[in-house]
């Protein structure tokens, strides 16, 4: 018969059993554990499952061969990316980085949308947010303020992979109950720890990852969420006076990302139960997906891409929502005068506290 080896959970080392006790002790750590609560966590690590993620394939349909006719596609010669306008579109200036190129052919190899969120808010609402993100951004260079940015302003359909799934979970925690008290001669201080379990399940409805890695990807997490309320079954005539950029970022590369936040969404949800103990540490966790269902859509945002010392600053509003996200420059004249202001200020509080303690010292 094989021996079977037992570890504390507080430490992880071996534990061994005091005859005098009748109970085990960890010589390490000196924890003191039940054998039947020992055990039953002994069990419960034995069995903990892995995470198991199971997607069916992108639903996503070919283009009909009527639609292509309406549709054209170039690439920035500049970053490599490919977009897509309706068949008047000649030139589009590439929100990627800004550089103009020439729409030349029909659209190839592009997966058709299964849904798409139309613009809302037109290019002066783009506009009027760019004023306000920029109004009282003290540090900002006049004239960076002065110059005309907003022509560079585009309207554009950004892909996305949507992912519903129902996700089973089970997760472990180490949580611990400090008591502390103290008489004449010492201090003393008793932990009691726990393992905590968490069964259960989230259901996930067309949760959004950014099919393309040409855009700032923190961006692009940023402007959400969208109001998927707004979700229709896409129609080309949605690309009438606006562009779209094709999926660079294929199915299977946005499935490890779906995975990784169902997984944190769920940890987070299930950590918030755990509650009336002094700290609480993940141990494990196992997430199951089985029919996940992926499917893409074309979500709107206006784009601005403009230099200011050689320097490519990147702006991006939510087209349906009008959540702006993005990076301004700073004069650095101003921050020096900013940081200096600053440090007399706390320099004439530091010194006036000083004086005033000395006089009940």
């Amino acid at each position: 018969m094989d021996a079977k080896e037992y570890k504390c959970p507080n430490c992880n080392k071996t534990v061994e059993f005091d005859g005098s006790a009748q109970n085990v002790k960890c010589p390490h750590c000196d924890a003191e554990l039940e054998i039947t609560a020992l055990a039953e966590y002994q069990k419960e690590v034995e069995s903990q499952a892995k995470d198991r993620f199971e997607w069916e394939a992108c639903s996503g349909e070919a283009w009909e061969e009527g639609n292509l006719g309406d549709l054209s596609t170039g690439a920035c010669p500049s970053c490599g990316a490919e977009l897509i306008g309706d068949k008047n579109t000649v030139v589009m200036v590439c929100p990627c980085c800004g550089n103009a190129q020439t729409v030349q052919k029909r659209v190839d190899g592009m997966l058709k949308p299964d849904y798409c969120i139309p613009f809302k808010l037109e290019k002066e609402s783009a506009v009027e947010a760019l004023k306000q993100f920029c109004d009282g951004k003290r540090l900002l260079p006049d004239s960076f303020k002065k110059e005309n940015r907003v022509e560079n302003i585009q309207g554009m359909y950004i892909p996305f992979w949507l992912f519903d799934a129902k996700a089973q979970a089970r997760i472990r925690y180490k949580a611990a109950k400090v008591k502390a008290w103290s008489d004449r001669d010492y201090d003393y201080t008793k932990t009691d720890y726990y393992s905590v379990v968490r069964d259960g399940s989230l259901n996930f409805e067309r949760m959004p990852v950014d099919g393309s890695d040409k855009l700032n990807s923190a961006y692009m997490d940023a402007v959400e969420p969208f109001d998927y309320a707004q979700l229709n079954n896409f129609q080309s005539e949605f690309f009438a006076g606006y562009s779209a950029e094709k999926h660079d970022i294929d199915a299977e590369a946005g499935k490890e990302k779906a995975n990784e936040r169902i997984k944190n969404s769920i940890e987070k949800e299930f950590v918030s139960s755990v509650t009336g103990y002094s700290r609480v540490e993940l141990e494990s966790s196992a997430v199951n997906i089985e029919s996940g269902k992926v499917s893409n859509a074309l979500l709107p945002v206006w784009i601005l891409n403009t230099k200011y010392n050689d320097e490519n600053y990147q702006l991006i509003m939510n087209g349906q929502t009008g959540k702006f996200v993005g990076k301004l420059p700073v004069d650095k004249g101003k921050a020096m005068k900013f940081m200096l202001m600053i440090t007399a200020i706390f320099g004439t509080v530091f010194t006036a506290v000083i004086q005033l303690l000395r006089m009940f010292i």
